[in-house]
């Protein structure tokens, strides 16, 4: 064992319960991969790219295995609550671990703004007359208190959470092959595989448009990497963790390429916009009673969902951050149920300015929150693939033990996936109503560069890495 494995186990998830068993940590896995950015975010990303949304949503599902795989060789070489921040700390030093674990709990807090907008906008379907700010303050406090319970009780509303959403899309999947072969419901006579290049053909706006989409498809797959901070609550995360990555291409393949598929099949890609829904749509088109707002329940619980997974992820990360002395040392305390309950409350208060945005400019809010979370979830992809690359170099040259579940190809996956991440952020700039994420992200960058030279100039220790003081060859037990 490394020393720096040694140190690691003594530190993030310590006094955490391994409350995690494999069917929750399975199904926050598939849960992770389905989540608002597919039930709401594909209405708009249809609207702009016509039937060739299907192979943007196979391409971005690629790089996500490429990074998932990367993050699991790191996982089985050193599972540790906090993982990407850990590696980040480990590989590239300090001050990455230190920016990497506050970009990712930026990144969480706004999503669960993006998700708290999204559950609001939903029950406008039922009760258009309920303020949008008001529906998101309720669903905050209820998925607030459930994270302070325990573990266990996270996991297994997880668990139902994504039960619901994985059935739904299944459901949805049989009904819609139902009615292209056999021609039955509302949709009937217009339903078929033709109409995935009929109407203007398979790029309807061109193949630069259907690229910029790339930028909403890669928010629809964050989360994805949320069985990472998993590992130090998961009950055996040597068998969980790569059972849990190695399903990821066929959730990807059933779940976004196949659901697509079957969608832009019976309905034709002219009828989505923005703000709607392409599952909600397809039930209406087909004609199934109530079948809108059975499937506008489960959009619900995947933005409800999501949130949730953002208050367990961010509390972690407080955590860890607070182990290394990088942020307050309060956000490194347990409660009686052993969670980081203060991390959680600070981290909803911050979810908290969701709610204002809802009151002060509800047709804005989720493109706002979306665009942010993307950029910070980029840099946290990044940082997987950047650490995997320096641990592979790191391994072959002796220096490190091998990872039992190594990533096919080595680095040449992980070096793909750089290249990608770096084409969507030119994607980002380049699109003036996303381009305000990356100003927003600089001015993050700025807020905790001044934050580390405070922290730094308060406790030296900071720049140095576990296990400097030794020679790497004599870490390698």
């Amino acid at each position: 064992m490394t020393s720096a494995q040694v140190d690691t186990d003594k530190a993030p998830e310590e006094g955490y319960e391994r409350g995690l068993n494999s069917r929750q940590v399975q199904m926050i896995a598939i849960g992770g991969a389905i989540g608002v950015g597919l039930f709401l975010g594909a209405g708009a990303n249809i609207a702009k790219a016509g039937p060739s949304i299907i192979l943007m949503y196979a391409l971005a599902g690629v790089i996500i295995f490429f990074i998932m795989r990367a993050l699991g060789e790191l996982l089985l070489y050193r599972p540790v609550s906090g993982s990407f921040a850990e590696y980040s700390r480990e590989f590239l030093g300090p001050f990455f671990g230190y920016f990497t674990g506050w970009t990712y709990w930026l990144m969480w807090v706004v999503t669960g703004m993006a998700e708290l907008t999204a559950a609001a906008i939903y029950i406008h379907y039922w009760f258009p007359d309920i303020p949008q700010w008001v529906s998101a303050l309720v669903f905050l406090v209820l998925l607030f208190v459930a994270n302070l319970i325990s573990v266990k009780l996270f996991g297994e509303i997880e668990f139902w959470f994504s039960m619901v959403k994985v059935t739904a899309i299944i459901g949805m999947i049989v009904i819609g092959i139902g009615v292209i072969t056999f021609g039955f419901s509302q949709a009937g006579d217009t339903a078929a595989v033709s109409n995935l290049w009929e109407f203007d053909g398979f790029f309807p706006k061109g193949i630069g448009s259907s690229l910029m989409t790339l930028q909403g498809v890669m928010f629809a797959y964050l989360a994805v990497e949320l069985v990472g901070v998993t590992a130090g609550e998961s009950e055996n995360p040597e068998k969980t963790l790569p059972k849990a990555i190695n399903t990821l291409p066929w959730r990807i393949a059933l779940f976004y390429v196949g659901a697509l598929t079957v969608i832009l099949a019976v309905v034709k890609w002219t009828e989505f916009a923005e703000g709607v829904s392409p599952f909600v749509e397809a039930f209406a088109v087909i004609g199934i009673p109530a079948g809108a707002g059975i499937v506008n329940f489960v959009v619900l619980t995947a933005a409800l969902s999501s949130c949730n997974s953002g208050m367990y992820s961010t509390g972690r990360m407080l955590r860890t951050l607070a182990d290394n002395g990088e942020a307050p040392r309060v956000f490194n305390k347990l409660s009686s149920t052993k969670t980081p309950a203060i991390g959680i409350s600070v981290s909803v208060v911050f979810m908290a300015i969701g709610v204002v945005l809802n009151y002060l400019v509800p047709e804005k809010a989720f493109g706002y929150v979306t665009s942010v979370a993307t950029a910070a979830g980029i840099w946290t992809w990044l940082m997987i693939l950047i650490s995997h690359v320096l641990y592979r170099r790191k391994v072959v040259a002796g220096r490190l033990p091998a990872s039992s579940f190594p990533a096919p190809g080595g680095s040449v996956c992980s070096y793909i996936a750089i290249a990608f991440l770096l084409f969507v952020t030119c994607l980002i700039a380049y699109d003036a109503d996303s381009r305000i994420c990356l100003y927003v992200m600089a001015g993050w960058a700025v807020a905790l560069g001044i934050g580390w030279f405070v922290l730094r100039s308060r406790n030296p220790q900071l720049t140095t890495r576990p296990g400097d003081d030794e020679p790497e060859l004599q870490k390698v037990s």
